[in-house]
């Protein structure tokens, strides 16, 4: 059973029931259970078009649960304009599900959560993490998005701002997570900056491109992660780099920075070092205080005071994170290495295990608990 595949379709699937006049929250349900019938009976008897027979299954599970469903008899003409089963136009909807989720109806939070999850793939968990919000409380703003764009029409236009939030934490997840969905997150991208003339989907592309260009030395060989400082810089994808900086320069110049293009800027920097040490961790810090002053984001303040222990020295960074709430994710990870600079290694050890506990994913949870051990290794030598 090729899950790539399915959750390849799963987004165009869900545009064509939405346009034959399904509404949302049924729509998805409907694919949901198109999906478990593909895994039942795909491995013994593959369709020979496996969107159109997603389609057709789909549309009648919607149907069946239309027709038990006495409160849903305003739907019988939609029952009655069944279309033909057959194959389905090779068309992308992906991208215009995105708007469609984005719709003005909706706070962009909730739209935001309702794409990662109907979209997107993520789960409610991931979602919440992502928001920094307990899994309930995100569960239910799913559900309330969905309740509102029930019967909304598909061509009603969403709001480029929150797509565009939709499509970095989608990539954010693919890139660092559990789900791969990075270079989709890149590939639609490229679509809305093909349509779009506005300079943060240009910065948006750029930072995905520069993130990207790293992929392969972020992991070694047994599975590990790789630190930034400590990755091989001759296998970053260099055409890649390229395209990532001539994108975020022509967005700059039009002088309509967003927080995309400061982003961009930043992993410009680390892509122009020709070594670690040769990083201008000033000039990222000026960009984080731009970034600051756009989003007030504690996150960024975070990355800030990384950045402000390169350039200023580890107790300068330690003082930016002072200012910090220690429940905010990677926080510990933060303290533990500007501890470990400033030499306190009891301490730095103490965190990187605590860090572990935290972590979102196995394999930064397997980085963060070898920094423990060898800490302890050396304090124990």
């Amino acid at each position: 059973m090729d899950e790539a595949l399915l959750r390849s379709l799963t987004p165009s699937v869900l545009a064509v029931l939405v346009r034959r006049g399904a509404d949302f929250a049924a729509a998805e349900d409907a694919v949901q259970e198109s999906l478990v019938e593909a895994v039942r009976v795909w491995p013994a008897d593959p369709p020979r078009d496996a969107k159109g027979w997603l389609v057709t299954v789909a549309w009648r599970k919607f149907l069946d649960a239309v027709r038990s469903d006495a409160a849903r008899r305003r739907r019988e003409e939609v029952v009655d304009g069944e279309p033909a089963p057959g194959p389905a136009p090779e068309v992308d909807d992906t991208l215009q599900l995105y708007f469609l989720c984005a719709h003005p109806s909706l706070t962009p939070a909730s739209a935001v959560a309702l794409t990662l999850r109907a979209v997107g793939g993520l789960t409610t968990r991931q979602i919440a993490q992502a928001y920094l919000v307990p899994e309930a409380t995100m569960a239910q703003r799913i559900s309330r998005a969905k309740r509102t764009v029930s019967g909304v029409r598909f061509e009603q236009p969403g709001d480029v701002a929150t797509v565009l939030r939709v499509l970095y934490l989608v990539f954010n997840e693919g890139y660092s997570g559990d789900v791969d969905l990075a270079a989709e997150a890149i590939r639609l991208t490229r679509q809305l900056a093909a349509h779009v003339d506005h300079p943060e989907v240009a910065g948006l592309l750029a930072l995905m491109l520069l993130h990207h260009a790293r992929r392969a030395a972020r992991i070694a060989p047994d599975g590990s992660l790789v630190p930034l400082a400590e990755q091989d810089r001759a296998r970053w994808d260099t055409a890649s780099i390229a395209e990532g900086v001539g994108i975020l320069q022509a967005a700059l110049a039009r002088d309509r920075l967003g927080e995309f293009q400061a982003q961009a800027a930043i992993a410009a920097l680390h892509a122009d070092a020709p070594a670690a040490e040769e990083t201008d961790w000033v000039q990222i810090v000026e960009w984080y205080d731009e970034l600051v002053r756009l989003t007030d984001s504690p996150l960024v303040r975070l990355n800030r005071a990384v950045a402000v222990g390169e350039a200023d020295g580890p107790r300068a960074g330690l003082a930016a994170l002072a200012d910090l709430d220690p429940r905010l994710p990677r926080h510990a990870a933060v303290a533990a290495h500007l501890h470990e600079r400033d030499g306190d290694l009891t301490t730095a050890a103490r965190l990187y295990a605590e860090a572990a506990r935290k972590a979102p994913n196995l394999a930064e949870r397997d980085h963060l608990t070898r920094q423990a051990a060898r800490l302890n290794a050396r304090l124990r030598g």
